[in-house]
């Protein structure tokens, strides 16, 4: 299994079968310019959208037809990946001020992935036990708009992922005033910075070594 971070909450995951889930789709130079990463080409068989702003729901016209675009609650096997949700909000006051928020789980070649979208809360008991065991945590870390560094934090602790990858966090493609990634990254020794977007993964690497942080290069 691979997964390419194309930036800031988009992520391309591909099974070994071939089949390509793309999750929470930018809209580059969006209403507001927020988002400078270039236009998404690829192609996906799975879109996923975590909620309706644009930088997150923008799904390509050409996928909009291709691919089975996902934006409600789901529990079902599509093209041989387990895909489930856990709903959630986008702020602290259940949604008051920013609306609600789902959490994609996603079961590719053995290994559970969770992709946070934009969460804006810690998790209680409850929610953690509906998410159960991940492995691959993509989670937000910028704070402002999503969860803060120090709640992340406490997520994967809670969670405890052997893989956890950063996102939604500033860098010189995104535009909004929120923190870069060394926050979180602050006071860590399990921290693995790779100079690609895109990693490989099997149950095998998992099982080995300790639990880590990888900080990933957007590819857009």
């Amino acid at each position: 299994m691979k997964i390419e971070w194309l930036g800031h909450a988009t992520f391309i995951i591909t099974s070994q079968n071939g089949t390509k889930i793309l999750t929470d789709p930018y809209e580059s130079e969006g209403p507001y310019g927020t988002i400078a990463h270039s236009p998404i080409k690829e192609k996906a068989d799975i879109v996923t959208v975590s909620h309706s702003h644009s930088d997150h729901c923008h799904v390509p016209l050409h996928l909009e037809k291709e691919a089975q675009v996902i934006r409600d609650k789901i529990n079902k096997q599509i093209k041989g990946i387990t895909i489930r949700s856990v709903g959630s909000f986008h702020d602290s006051l259940g949604g008051k001020q920013r609306g609600s928020n789902t959490i994609f789980i996603f079961e590719v070649d053995g290994i559970k992935i969770a992709h946070f979208g934009d969460l804006g809360h810690s998790l209680d008991n409850t929610m953690l036990k509906e998410l159960g065991p991940i492995d691959i945590a993509l989670i937000p870390v910028g704070g402002v708009f999503t969860i803060d560094a120090k709640t992340a934090d406490d997520i994967i602790k809670k969670l405890k992922p052997k893989i956890t990858i950063p996102m939604h966090f500033k860098t010189p493609k995104v535009r909004f005033d929120i923190d870069g990634v060394e926050v979180f990254l602050r006071g860590k020794d399990n921290v693995e910075r790779l100079q690609s977007a895109e990693i490989e993964i099997s149950p095998e690497v998992l099982s080995s070594g300790p639990s880590k942080i990888i900080v990933l290069k957007y590819s857009h």
